[in-house]
């Protein structure tokens, strides 16, 4: 295979590995935005009911050995090189040690599946700055489009929602409800990005396999000011609505999470697993894609369109989406316009294929 690429970044959002880690890292996710000292201590007491150590960094470590086995297997066969937007690995950190390995120009591979500020062009703006920051002999970047209705992420969805079915109690296995949640964001991002479309549409897909089996879209994660309307209802409101109905068992499927990180495994498996036993609620919650062979071969499809001109697949009506931002996507009227790697023109999105 002959491509234009020296090789791939799995870029992520990061996460403390250690108790001493977890101020500094929470310190970096919100810097800018004003929020009180006592906020994030309070927040980081979710990191250390665990050690101070987020799963997320093990995580994409396990997911970039098996990119790399499988790209070294099928091709194309590039290193995949690993950094973070909030923690070590920084990404200044991994653009320098790619330009000393003579990489020249680079695929990004973002592991947020769905479009929004803070799921695709936040991470495009950051791209750009640490290629600001690393100087001459950056690494060019092109970030991989969204993969929110991709067969590799929707289809391993299935097997793992009737994984955790068989968890459930035979008594009310038949009746669970299923609950996929995402993180929250507020209204005024929403308003401007396909973040809660995508969604709806990757739950409609992944609930097809389901039929009859009542499902709904929720949220989990919301922080910020309480006047501040974020997407709505919370994953606990929804289960003491259910549990107010006569629902008895529910499967709550991280949807929005491609790995077990703290948003999943505190405010899910943690505080929803505890509303769902105050109210009585049979509850389970089904695994992320993480390393599923079939999600790491959607993986390099996406690749492969980009390097070999593939067909992009996608399931459902709406098609692949951008393999190029338009320079206003997901864009937030009030916030400073700051410079982004791979942007284009708004075009057509291409053809739907399944």
């Amino acid at each position: 295979m002959t491509t234009p690429y020296d090789a791939i970044l799995l870029v992520s959002f990061g996460g403390p590995e250690q108790e001493a880690d977890v101020l500094p890292f929470m310190e970096n996710v919100t810097a800018g935005r004003g929020i009180p000292r006592e906020r994030l201590e309070e927040v980081s007491q979710h990191y250390f009911q665990f050690g101070g150590r987020s799963p997320i960094n093990d995580q994409n470590r396990a997911l970039k050995a098996a990119l790399e086995e499988l790209l070294a297997a099928e091709g194309p066969d590039l290193p995949v090189f690993f950094g973070n937007r909030n923690w070590h690995p920084l990404l200044p950190d991994t653009l320098r040690e790619m330009r000393e390995a003579g990489v020249r120009r680079a695929l990004c591979f973002v592991t947020s599946a769905y479009s929004s500020y803070s799921g695709c062009r936040q991470y495009r703006e950051d791209l750009a700055a640490a290629r600001a920051q690393v100087g001459d002999g950056a690494p060019e970047l092109d970030k991989l489009r969204v993969y929110y209705n991709h067969p590799g992420f929707v289809e391993p969805q299935v097997s793992i929602i009737e994984d955790a079915l068989a968890t459930l109690p035979e008594d009310v296995r038949d009746t669970a409800h299923l609950v996929f949640t995402t993180h929250s964001i507020p209204r005024t991002m929403s308003r401007h990005c396909d973040y809660e479309a995508q969604h709806y549409e990757t739950c409609r897909l992944v609930a097809d396999a389901f039929p009859g089996r009542p499902w709904q879209l929720v949220f989990n994660s919301r922080s910020g000011p309480e006047h501040v309307p974020w997407l709505e209802p919370d994953v606990n409101d929804h289960l003491e609505d259910l549990a107010g109905r006569g629902v008895r068992a529910v499967v709550v499927v991280p949807i929005g999470f491609i790995s077990d990180h703290m948003e999943v495994i505190y405010d899910l498996d943690v505080e929803a697993a505890g509303t769902a036993q105050r109210l009585g609620l049979a509850f389970t919650r089904a695994a992320t894609v993480g390393t599923d062979a079939r999600f790491v071969r959607g993986i390099r499809d996406l690749i492969l369109e980009r390097t070999d001109g593939a067909t992009a697949r996608a399931l459902g009506t709406r098609g692949p989406n951008w393999d190029v931002c338009p320079v206003d996507c997901c864009f937030t009227p009030g916030q400073d316009a700051r410079p982004t790697v791979a942007q284009a023109e708004p075009r057509r999105r291409p053809a739907a294929t399944t």
